[in-house]
């Protein structure tokens, strides 16, 4: 078939980042923190991608850290600021992940985790979280000097994987994501992992599900029917 590769967006998607909420407890004394340093962290991304701001996902976390723990009238100590930013590299998968690609693979999908970090740090959450052999490919989006949702890194995904945009299809938990790739040409599917409404401004995928599991088998009929 055609669509024989689909890539997977890691952090939230793949990987779960609860384990962060405590540390943000100690460090800055409100576990709920945790989800406004990694909007936060987005956004700078974004306004990045977008001014040709060059930068490293990891140097924008650091950054963002410490502009949210001043935020919160907090200067950090360099051990939780090392502790926060260290877990990155080795947060665990969602207990969906693992079955789910193993399904996809079974059906002859090449998998491939695409990522806004550094290829050295999404090669290590890959391997950190005992998902090594469930991908065949890791990305990063460091070569292109941007970030998702810019449409060269969707396009740059493609050149480096040597498939026409329009046959890789990319998953993610996150609206924005998905609306990047459908609108430089990619497929996608989005897996809602909050139940918050996908924002309707945004171009929305065909597939979408509350577990990755339930997504996978769409993705697997879908494409099996486009035949």
């Amino acid at each position: 078939m055609a669509r024989d590769t689909i890539l997977f967006d890691i952090n939230e998607t793949v990987l779960d980042l609860a384990p962060l909420r405590p540390k943000f407890e100690r460090a800055l004394g409100d576990a709920t923190v945790a989800s406004t340093w990694f909007a936060m962290l987005l956004h700078a991304s974004t306004v990045c991608a977008l001014t040709g701001v060059k930068t490293g996902f990891a140097e924008l976390a650091g950054l963002t850290l410490d502009r949210l723990a001043s935020l919160h009238g907090r200067t950090l100590s360099g051990e939780d600021r090392g502790d926060i930013l260290d877990s990155f590299a080795s947060l665990a998968p969602h207990d969906d992940v693992r079955p789910a690609v193993e399904v996809l693979r079974d059906h002859g999908y090449r998998t491939v985790a695409f990522s806004n970090s550094s290829l050295n740090l999404v090669t290590k959450q890959i391997a950190n979280s005992g998902l090594g052999g469930n991908f065949d490919v890791a990305l990063s989006v460091e070569e292109t000097g941007s970030f998702k949702p810019d449409a060269k890194v969707y396009e740059f995904a493609a050149a480096r994987l040597d498939r026409p945009i329009g046959d890789l299809r990319l998953i993610a938990a996150h609206d924005w994501d998905t609306h990047g790739a459908l609108s430089a040409g990619m497929q996608a599917a989005y897996l809602d992992r909050t139940g918050a409404p996908y924002n309707p401004l945004f171009r929305r995928p065909e597939i979408s599900a509350a577990t990755m599991v339930n997504l996978a088998d769409r993705i697997i009929a879908a494409d099996a029917a486009s035949i």
